[in-house]
């Protein structure tokens, strides 16, 4: 049976846990000044909205599919920065264990892109899913959404 994509998330000022954190690491990535905290303050909704008025798109600091495929970054391995550790808190939320979570170095090597190869075979059946060890916009959608959460 084939998978769908789910939607992405709808994300507003007062919201904490998942997907915050990786939308303050892809704001940071885009160049804005916010703490990778997990909660959506009045910072990450200023963030938010100067984000969104540099890509004219609607200014409400609500972060729905617009503002998220504006904001999602290509990254593969060798790279480094915020875009990556993006990438890893989503592997840390999909851990669930504590006592072994992702390592969240903002360094994309074999441990990341081992995971990332084994989440998109995992969804190899959603329409437009490759497994390249790339995070596009397809991954992307599939990690914030909360695809495969334990």
């Amino acid at each position: 049976m084939v998978q769908q994509l789910q939607p992405w998330p709808l994300v507003k000022k007062g919201e904490a846990g998942h997907p915050v954190k990786t939308l303050q690491y892809l704001l940071r990535a885009r160049g804005h000044v916010v703490a990778a905290d997990g909660d959506f303050g009045p910072k990450t909704d200023a963030a938010v909205r100067a984000f969104q008025g540099e890509k004219n798109l609607a200014v409400d600091g609500v972060v729905g599919s617009r503002t998220w495929r504006a904001l999602v970054v290509l990254t593969r391995r060798g790279d480094t920065g915020d875009a990556v550790r993006g990438v890893q808190e989503e592997f840390n939320y999909r851990t669930g264990d504590p006592g072994h979570p992702f390592v969240v170095d903002g360094i994309f090597g074999p441990k990341t892109e081992d995971a990332v190869r084994g989440y998109q075979s995992a969804l190899s059946d959603v329409p437009g899913m490759t497994v390249d060890g790339i995070v596009g916009p397809v991954t992307w959608q599939a990690l914030v959404s909360g695809m495969l959460n334990i």
